[in-house]
């Protein structure tokens, strides 16, 4: 008694592989099999390449905020002074800053004094916002004790102030330099305020890699903000680190409690959180864009499989007569095409991976061909193109592209399975 051989057996990839690397004088074509190996090549390549780019940006991006902003800002709501005048400021910031210490997730609190004043040097001047905060809270802040490039000592920090690339650059400062601030709520007179004007020696110069923040930042030590800015003995707010930035909602019931009855709270996703909705949208669409770009690819091996059915009519016709299955025919033509698209989405992985890994040489390349300019910070607010290759990423890409090679096969292969023998070997 004779059995069925088991499906995808060995004769049958033979059979697949002698149709793929046939000549077209053989009645193959190869050159639709090329021409479907590099477009699904092509846009894997493209997709793994676009999600890894929308990955790094969106985590530079966060990491930034995280490692250089507070993650949850405590102020405190208006209130009317004795005198008359409305304010913020807390005045019990030290025992307000220790009943936030004591919450569960917390791992820092820094009592701020902040303002907005104009730097001058020379004849160059800029618009800053300064962070007046002490020295051992400033060594905590991520971005600013480690940044991606920094010049001085922060160690001296109480000796002068700390200052941002971008606020060097447009100053033409650097450390060593004394540079002038100029608030105009400065010392009050019988004849009204007048504008207070301090010199101080830039100590450290920091590059937090946000544009927004180099460009602008000043940090001064807490005390001498206090009376610089007129705030002695208290704090305009205090800035909260969290372990778990993500679950950063889940504790604001217990960062209000521990406020006060006057505390508000502004964490970063308030601050952030239309930006980064805006690019989950663009990511999705983007996505999909791409989704159908590999669609296309998939749709060339479709056309490859129907000249192949049409050009092996007769080899159809021969093997039906020798006995081979409706199945067995089906699986040759469906191994044509799957093996296209599994070689195609190799390739198109290893090029992804190799241009998220090389982004930064392959960049600059772009950049040097192109004249400069390509990346602009002031726009984009990170100094560099990033890339991030995420395991989910590259998997998604891989099971899209098979998975739509594998469907779009289907079709031509059943149609060869369901050739008439007799039809195939009528004219032959």
């Amino acid at each position: 008694m004779s059995t069925s051989p088991p499906p995808f057996a060995a004769f049958e990839w033979m059979i697949a592989w002698r149709y793929l690397r046939a000549k077209r004088a053989e009645g193959g074509v190869s050159v639709m099999t090329w021409i479907s190996l590099v477009g699904i090549t092509l846009a894997v390549f493209a997709l793994i390449a676009t999600l890894a780019v929308r990955s790094g940006f969106r985590a530079e991006f966060v990491d930034t905020i995280l490692g250089a902003n507070a993650h949850v800002t405590v102020y405190q709501s208006v209130a009317v002074t004795e005198s008359g005048h409305t304010s913020r400021v807390i005045d019990d910031y030290a025992a307000m800053a220790d009943r936030v210490r004591e919450v569960p997730g917390v791992t820092r609190v820094a009592p701020l004094v902040k303002g907005q004043v104009m730097a001058n040097f020379r004849t160059q001047n800029a618009g800053v916002e300064v962070f007046g905060i002490s020295a051992e809270d400033l060594v905590t802040i991520p971005r600013i004790a480690a940044p991606e490039q920094s010049l001085g000592d922060i160690g001296r920090f109480d000796e002068g102030i700390a200052i941002g690339w971008g606020v060097a650059q447009q100053l033409n400062v650097a450390v060593g330099d004394r540079i002038k601030l100029i608030s105009p709520n400065g010392a009050k007179t019988p004849f009204g305020t007048s504008p207070r004007i301090n010199v101080y020696e830039v100590v450290y110069v920091f590059q937090a890699g946000r544009y927004d923040i180099d460009r602008t930042r000043v940090y001064m030590p807490f005390a001498e903000a206090q009376s610089y800015f007129n705030r002695e003995g208290v704090a305009d707010e205090l800035e909260v680190m969290v372990a778990e930035p993500d679950s950063v909602g889940d504790m604001t019931l217990q960062l209000l409690r521990a406020g006060g009855e006057r505390t508000l709270l502004w964490t970063w996703r308030d601050a952030s959180g239309a930006f980064l909705r805006a690019l989950e949208v663009e990511d999705n669409v983007m996505f999909v864009i791409l989704s159908i770009l590999v669609l296309i690819a998939a749709m060339n091996i479709i056309s490859g499989l129907i000249m192949l059915v049409k050009n092996k009519g007769r080899d159809i016709g021969i093997l039906r007569t020798m006995g081979l299955t409706e199945g067995a025919v089906m699986r040759v033509f469906f191994i044509c095409g799957a093996a296209v698209g599994t070689v195609g989405t190799i390739v198109g992985v290893i090029l992804g991976c190799l241009f998220a890994i090389y982004i930064d040489p392959i960049f600059s390349l772009v950049n040097y061909v192109s004249g400069g300019g390509v990346w602009d910070p002031s726009i984009r607010g990170i100094y560099a193109l990033p890339a991030k290759l995420e395991m989910a990423d590259v998997m998604s890409a891989v099971g899209l592209s098979l998975g739509l090679s594998f469907v779009v096969t289907i079709f031509p292969a059943r149609r060869a399975a369901r050739m008439n023998p007799v039809e195939a070997l009528r004219y032959e």
